[in-house]
C-alpha cells in the first residue's frame, strides 16, 4: 500500500514539474538509477537466501505420512504449544523454540516439517545447511539473520501469527566447534544460536525452528540445549505395520492386480525407508508401463524390490559355465537359509544386477532389533553356504564369495565384541587385534564345518535344480521349497539338528524341517 502511494505521489510531482517547464530528465535519470540499484540489491539478497528459502505453498498433512505414528504424535504434541498459546499460557508453559528431527535418510523428516506448517497454519520457509556455508567470513551469518527477518515479514504480510523455518542437513551448519573448524562455520553457527536465543515466545509472529539430520552425534552441544532445540524427535525406519501403511498410501491411486499382497511386500521390505517404498511402487508402475499392462502385478512388485535393492539389470552376459556356478552358489545360500529358518526364501535369481551376478532374497520372519548368538551363527552359515556349495560340486571355490566372506567376518567380529564368543566379555578398546583375529578365525572355521555338514546331503541334487535356475533365470520361493521337500522326502526325515556340528549351536539353533 505504501509503495503504491509513494509511486503515485512521485508521478504527480513529475507531472507538476513538467507543467512548470522544469527540465526533469536529470531527475528521471536519478530515479532510474535508484530503481536499478534497488532491483540489484533485492536480487542479490534473493540469491544469498537461495531458492529453497522462499515461502512454500503445500498441502501436506499428517494423514499423508505413513509409518511414523509415534513421531507424528510427539510432533503434534509439541506443535500444540504453538497452536494453543492462550490456553497453555495459564499454566505458564513456554512455547518451544526449536524441534530437531533425527533419523536415517528417506524416513520423512522433511514431510513432517511441511505437515507441521499445515497443522499450525504457519508460513513455511526451508533451507539447507550447506546454503549457509561460504568461504567468505560473515556471509553465512548475514544469511541466517536475513532468513529470520524474512520469516517474520512474510508471516505479517500473510496475516499469520507463526512461521516455521526448516533447516535440512543442519549438521553441515551446526557441527561441533573446535580447533579444526573454519572461522566462517563458527560465525554462522554463533549467529544461529543468537537468533534462537533472541526469539521471544510472546511476540507475534512466533518463529519455530525445525531442523533435520541423520548425524545428531556431531552437532554442537550449545545447539541442543533447552531453549534452542527443546525437543529431539526420532524419525526411524518403519516396522512391518508402518511399511504396510506407507504402501497403502502410495498405491491408493494405482491400479493393482488381484494377486497383489501388500502385506507380503511389507514383510519382504524390512529395512526400507519411506522414500525407498515410494520408489518401489513407482518402479513397479514403470515395469507395468514397459510391459504394456494396465494393472500392476505381484511379480512386478517383486522385480521392483530387486531393482531398489540391487539396481537395474546389467548388460553383462556370463558364460554357461559361469551361470551354472552362480546358480549352484545361490542354491547353497538358499538351502541353508531354508534349513535354518523355514519359509524365509523369497526367490532365487541369476539375473545380474548392480555388482551381483545373482542373489537370494530372504523374507525376515519378524522385524528384529536384537540378535541372539544362535541367530548370528545362522547368518554366518548362510553367508558361507554359497562358496561351500561350489566346493562340494566343483572341488574348488571362486572369487564370487568375497562379499559373503566380508559379511561372515563382520558377524563374527560382532559376536566377539558383544561377549558372545569363547573369550567371553571383552573391552573392545583394549582388545588386542591378534586375539580378535584369532577368535574370528575360530568362529568362521567352526561354522564352515557346520555349513558343510548341512549341505552334504544335497550334494548330488543341487546340479539338477541349478539347470532349472539357469533355464528360467529366476525361481520363486514356493518352487524352491517344493523341490527341497521332494529331496527331503526321498532321503527320509533328515534333521540337521542331529549332526554333531550343529548340536554345539544349541537345542533351538536349527528349526526342524517341514
Amino acid at each position: 500500500m505504501i509503495k503504491e502511494w509513494v509511486l503515485g505521489a512521485g508521478i504527480a510531482v513529475l507531472i507538476f514539474l513538467a507543467v512548470l517547464h522544469v527540465n526533469i530528465l536529470p531527475l528521471l535519470f536519478l530515479i532510474g538509477l535508484g530503481v536499478l540499484l534497488y532491483v540489484m540489491l533485492d536480487r542479490r539478497s534473493g540469491i544469498q537466501l537461495g531458492n529453497r528459502e522462499a515461502p512454500v505453498r503445500h498441502h501436506v498433512t499428517f494423514d499423508m505420512i505413513g509409518g511414523q505414528e509415534h513421531a507424528k504424535r510427539e510432533l503434534q504434541e509439541a506443535l500444540d504449544f504453538l497452536r494453543f498459546r492462550d490456553r497453555i499460557k495459564t499454566l505458564g508453559i513456554r512455547p518451544l523454540k526449536g524441534i530437531l528431527l533425527t533419523g536415517p535418510p528417506g524416513t520423512g523428516k522433511t514431510l513432517l516439517a511441511k505437515a507441521a506448517a499445515t497443522y499450525t497454519d504457519s508460513v513455511f520457509l526451508s533451507a539447507s545447511g550447506s546454503e549457509f556455508v561460504e568461504m567468505y567470513v560473515g556471509v553465512g551469518a548475514q544469511r541466517v539473520r536475513e532468513l529470520f527477518r524474512r520469516a517474520r515479514q512474510t508471516a505479517k504480510k500473510e496475516n499469520k501469527d507463526s512461521a516455521i523455518i526448516f533447516i535440512d542437513e543442519i549438521d553441515v551448519l551446526g557441527g561441533r566447534r573446535g580447533n579444526l573448524s573454519h572461522q566462517e562455520y563458527d560465525q554462522t553457527l554463533n549467529q544461529l544460536l543468537t537468533e534462537m536465543d533472541g526469539m521471544s515466545t510472546t511476540q507475534s509472529p512466533l518463529v519455530l525452528v525445525m531442523a533435520a539430520t541423520n548425524r545428531p552425534d556431531i552437532l554442537d552441544p550449545a545447539l541442543l540445549r533447552p531453549g534452542r532445540f527443546d525437543r529431539q524427535i526420532k524419525v526411524d525406519l518403519a516396522d512391518k505395520d508402518g511399511r504396510l501403511h506407507i504402501l497403502r498410501i502410495q498405491t491408493k491411486d494405482k491400479p493393482l492386480a488381484a494377486d497383489v499382497d501388500l502385506e507380503h511386500i511389507a514383510r519382504e521390505t524390512y529395512g526400507f525407508s519411506g522414500a525407498q517404498l515410494e520408489a518401489l511402487v513407482n518402479e513397479a508402475a514403470i515395469i507395468a508401463l514397459r510391459e504394456g499392462k494396465e494393472e500392476i502385478s505381484q511379480e512386478m512388485f517383486r522385480d521392483a524390490v530387486d531393482k531398489v535393492l540391487m539396481g537395474e539389470k546389467t548388460g553383462r552376459k556370463p558364460t554357461e559355465d559361469d551361470l551354472e556356478r552362480v546358480a549352484i552358489h545361490e542354491l547353497g545360500h538358499a538351502i541353508v537359509s531354508e534349513l535354518m529358518r523355514p519359509g524365509t526364501v523369497s526367490h532365487i535369481t541369476i539375473a545380474p544386477r548392480g555388482n551381483a551376478l545373482g542373489f537370494v532374497r530372504q523374507i525376515p520372519e519378524t522385524d528384529r532389533y536384537l540378535y541372539t548368538l544362535d541367530h548370528l551363527k545362522q547368518q554366518i552359515n548362510v553367508a558361507l553356504a554359497g562358496s561351500l556349495a561350489e566346493e562340494l560340486h566343483y572341488g574348488n571355490r571362486s572369487t564370487g564369495a568375497q562379499n559373503d566372506f566380508m559379511q561372515a567376518s563382520s558377524l563374527a567380529r560382532t559376536m566377539v565384541k558383544c561377549g558372545l564368543s569363547r573369550i567371553g566379555i571383552v573391552d573392545e578398546e583394549n582388545l588386542p587385534e591378534s586375539v580378535l583375529d584369532a577368535e574370528v578365525r575360530h568362529i568362521l572355521s567352526e561354522q564352515d564345518q557346520v555349513t558343510r555338514e548341512l549341505l552334504e546331503p544335497y550334494r548330488s541334487d543341487i546340479a539338477a535344480f541349478a539347470e532349472r535356475v539357469v533355464a528360467e533365470e529366476s525361481v520363486d520361493g514356493k518352487q524352491f521349497r517344493d523341490w527341497l521337500a521332494g529331496i527331503q522326502h526321498k532321503q527320509g526325515a533328515f534333521d540337521p539338528r542331529q549332526m554333531s556340528g550343529v548340536v554345539a549351536m544349541g537345542s533351538d539353533a536349527v528349526p526342524g524341517m517341514s
